[in-house]
């Protein structure tokens, strides 16, 4: 027996995903509309263009409904899609080409002039402080495209948003221990890769 619309929205997890197993289409698009808000959060964390997080996200709900059938509802379902989307994008990003280093020649003027203003270590005017952050936060940005898609995501979670080390080892299928690890890991991995960028500019502006 199908369900409304109006019953479905009122519907628990466990009910629409047994009427989606059972080929309830509208029980699916209830799903979707229910977490696909979730879905595409977790997708902009590792996607920075609209195309691909779109991508990503179909993909997401393609293994989701191919895979309804392994959720028995001992978990909830806004917590199952989210680690389908986690290990989804992750899987993605692997399979992408990997980005050659980054080196001083490629930056901005904006982040050499960072750059070359850490390295002195001068202190920038309290009214630059903002566009300071603004050009840090992007180089920081581009450092994390070049890292791998574990480093990237486990210095997303716990240090960009604050998300619990417990929560993190939900999403990813982790253990703590090892989401604890990769965190360390990955920011001594990220300052040898900042370090890097400096001694390139430092190299540079030498030779000027």
């Amino acid at each position: 027996m199908r369900l409304l619309p109006e019953d479905l929205k009122q519907a628990s997890d466990l009910e629409l995903a047994r009427l989606a197993r059972g080929g309830d289409e509208s029980a699916f698009a209830e799903i979707m509309r229910r977490y696909g808000p979730r879905v595409f959060r977790v997708a902009s964390r590792f996607f920075r263009q609209r195309a691909q997080v779109e991508e990503a996200a179909q993909e997401v709900f393609l293994k989701a409904f191919t895979q309804l059938p392994s959720y028995e509802g001992r978990g909830s379902l806004e917590g199952w899609l989210t680690r389908i989307a986690t290990n989804t994008c992750l899987n993605m990003l692997r399979g992408m080409k990997r980005r050659p280093e980054l080196t001083a020649s490629e930056l901005t003027e904006d982040e050499s002039a960072w750059l070359e203003a850490k390295m002195a270590g001068a202190a920038e005017e309290r009214h630059r402080a903002e566009e300071r952050g603004r050009v840090a936060a992007d180089l920081a940005e581009r450092v994390l495209g070049m890292m791998s898609p574990d480093d990237r995501l486990v210095l997303t979670l716990v240090d960009g948003e604050d998300t619990p080390v417990k929560e993190v080892a939900e999403m990813t299928g982790w253990s703590e221990s090892k989401v604890k690890v990769q965190a360390f890991r990955a920011r001594r991995r990220m300052r040898e890769a900042v370090e890097k960028l400096l001694a390139f500019s430092g190299r540079d502006a030498d030779r000027i």
